[in-house]
């Protein structure tokens, strides 16, 4: 489904009853990777998935795509849909999305999975990284993005879902550039979230994962002391919901029935 949103359309999908579950998608990605997921969440819950700006089938909304803009199109979908408390499962980016949305409307969640993501902001070596991804997209964005997805897995998991991996590369290149870049802008200006996993009163979860290449797992384990967050550990990389898939699976719904 599409809303317009600021002239632009924005891509949803809506199925099932029950308590709300938002799940946002990570940078390169869109709301199909969360299709294996779908059938089960949908039997007791409603089930909302949604492309961020310049992902999937939502059109870019400028030339930086900050988390805040990202979350004021969430916002807009879920007034839209009539849905005022909700479950936010966020993978990377959209984990910061998510925490972005939770700042502004803390009361509009009853819970908060960070999947592969950190309430932190880009560090300064991070944020170099970012400038350093702008300019190889802005130069050949199909080498960027192969080499993107590919260093998303463990090296060990690269070759075992080979399929997956060109599927997601498949996806990715869709994209407009314009949409890319203003991603990696929004990213590398996000503000520093942690206060939230302290100060908020919704249910919180923390997915790590221990050879994500993407992530820094001792930095992930310190944000969440003295907190109340419940720390999920996987072995493999950042892409739990395909490397990890059924434990991944199991835990979300536990999570969920939990709230």
């Amino acid at each position: 489904m599409n809303l317009q949103y600021k002239g632009i359309n924005v891509f949803y999908t809506d199925k099932g009853k029950g308590n709300a579950i938002v799940l946002l998608h990570g940078f390169l990605e869109n709301a199909s990777m969360w299709d294996t997921f779908i059938p089960t969440l949908s039997k007791k819950n409603r089930v909302i998935c949604i492309d961020l700006l310049g992902h999937g089938k939502t059109e870019c909304l400028g030339y930086i795509h900050t988390m805040e803009l990202m979350a004021e199109v969430v916002h807009a979908v879920l007034k839209h849909l009539k849905i005022r408390r909700s479950t936010f499962i966020g993978h990377s980016m959209g984990g910061y999305v998510a925490l972005a949305f939770a700042e502004k409307n803390p009361n509009a969640l009853k819970g908060l999975c960070l999947m592969n993501s950190t309430a932190r902001a880009d560090t300064a070596e991070k944020k170099k990284n970012r400038d350093r991804a702008i300019v190889a997209v802005k130069k050949n964005h199909k080498i960027f993005i192969n080499m993107a997805i590919s260093n998303l897995f463990r090296p060990k998991n690269r070759i075992l879902f080979s399929e997956k991996i060109n599927q997601l590369k498949k996806e990715a290149i869709k994209m407009p550039l314009q949409g890319i870049v203003a991603s990696l802008e929004g990213m590398k200006v996000r503000e520093d979230r942690e206060a939230l996993l302290h100060f908020t009163p919704f249910k919180k979860m923390l997915i790590i994962s221990r050879k994500d290449p993407v992530l820094n797992y001792d930095a992930l384990i310190s944000q969440t002391k003295n907190t109340n967050v419940n720390v999920v550990e996987f072995p493999d990389g950042h892409m739990s919901h395909i490397e990890n898939e059924s434990d991944f699976s199991h835990e979300i719904m536990y999570f969920i029935e939990n709230i």
